[in-house]
């Protein structure tokens, strides 16, 4: 098949999730598919991987949209219905190359990624169409009501949550609508009933996240992964910091805790101290999972699945978490992954884990089995790519 990938971001380098997801995808569709990108540069160091990208797409464009254009976009919106989450990535110039695209070559099908890039292909009735969601943005939206904001904070967000739930009707345009978790789909799924929703989870790359000889002898050392200008990660950070990590070094006086994570913003950076330890990048996370005794992730909202939940299961690492981003991974409580919500059972769970290489080792190995059979990028891409077929052949 010919593929049309409609991307929000360069998937280049594969270091967050959004990326991830369109790289690693594309990386193995390639084999047997001709593959065409086209997405937006948000800057110059972005426009400098067209060399890499064309590795595994046979056309490449990229699309240059600056973050103040972006921005000048939302405020000319702000009296707009539409999501600033989709005015962000507005552009004529997209647009038009993409009419170019569509004009020049016969696609079998297009994959659109995110609701962000939803208009630009909801009128094409006549083209099998997927629209890729990350996450369900409106739950992402109505969870984060659920934490103490700003009065200022609280009235944009909840302007811009039922601005999000309005907009997803878009997914009924669409031959078929995919996100990544059980949990994310059934609150689509009650809320627009589109009857077009399909699951498509988020993978590991098993070679960068092989499991290794990990070490379950030692500890104390808690990790945590994410992108720190990120507000679930940054709110999950502070709170574990504040709340729960007290209590475990109550208990256990010498753990230490790792926050590894590119652009980590001043409200973490100022965590850092003798049992904290702020890193910013790092380019091998693997190296960084497999020096963990125990990775926690205490995210408090936020949708869809963490991807570092499943690179340390991926691992052999057992992993505390929270409902956000469990929930939707169709596992129990145990199998690579305890879920706990109070602040209180999280750090006992964490506490139970430190205190017991067996149960490191258990809860670890159980992880390496369930990302073997349900979430490796293999198994996801060969589902990816039944669901381009199935929407192909569905509109011959």
């Amino acid at each position: 098949m010919k593929i049309l990938f409609l991307a929000n971001r360069v998937p280049y380098p594969p270091y967050r999730g959004d990326k991830l997801k369109i790289y690693n995808l594309a990386r193995r569709l390639c084999k047997n598919h001709e593959l065409h990108l086209l997405t937006f540069a948000q800057s110059q160091e972005d426009l400098t991987y067209q060399k890499d990208l064309e590795q595994i797409f046979a056309k490449v464009k990229l699309i240059y949209l600056p973050k103040w254009k972006s921005a000048a976009n939302c405020i000319a919106g702000i009296w707009d219905n539409t999501p600033l989450q989709v005015l962000y990535f507005k552009s004529a110039e997209l647009k038009t190359e993409l009419d170019n695209m569509l004009a020049e070559h016969r696609y079998d099908a297009v994959h659109v990624q995110h609701l962000r890039m939803s208009p630009y292909l909801a009128a094409y009735k006549e083209l099998p169409r997927i629209l890729d969601l990350p996450d369900a943005f409106s739950l992402y939206w109505e969870r984060r009501k659920n934490i103490k904001r700003s009065l200022p904070v609280t009235l944009f967000e909840n302007m811009e949550q039922k601005r999000v739930m309005q907009y997803e009707k878009v997914l009924g345009e669409y031959n078929m609508a995919l996100t990544c978790s059980a949990e994310d789909l059934q609150y689509l799924e009650q809320h627009h009933h589109t009857g077009n929703l399909r699951l498509l989870p988020n993978g590991v790359d098993m070679t960068t996240f092989a499991p290794r000889q990990h070490d379950y002898s030692h500890n104390h050392t808690l990790l945590f992964t994410g992108n720190m200008d990120y507000a679930p990660n940054v709110d999950a950070v502070i709170y574990f910091a504040q709340t729960i990590l007290p209590e475990i070094r109550n208990k256990i006086p010498n753990v230490q805790f790792i926050i590894a994570g590119q652009r980590p913003v001043p409200k973490v950076q100022e965590l850092a101290c003798d049992h904290i330890k702020v890193t910013g990048f790092i380019k091998d996370l693997a190296d960084t999972y497999n020096a963990a005794s125990v990775v926690v992730a205490p995210l408090r909202f936020g949708a869809g699945t963490q991807n570092k939940v499943l690179e340390a299961m991926a691992m052999g690492i057992p992993v505390v978490c929270s409902n956000i981003g469990f929930a939707g991974l169709g596992i129990t409580s145990g199998e690579g992954a305890i879920m706990q919500t109070d602040a209180g059972h999280f750090a006992d769970a964490v506490i139970q884990l430190l205190s017991s290489a067996t149960m490191r080792e258990q809860v670890g190995r159980e992880g390496i089995r369930v990302i073997k059979t349900k979430f490796d990028w293999d198994i996801v891409a060969a589902t990816l790519e039944g669901y381009l077929k199935e929407v192909t052949n569905k509109s011959v």
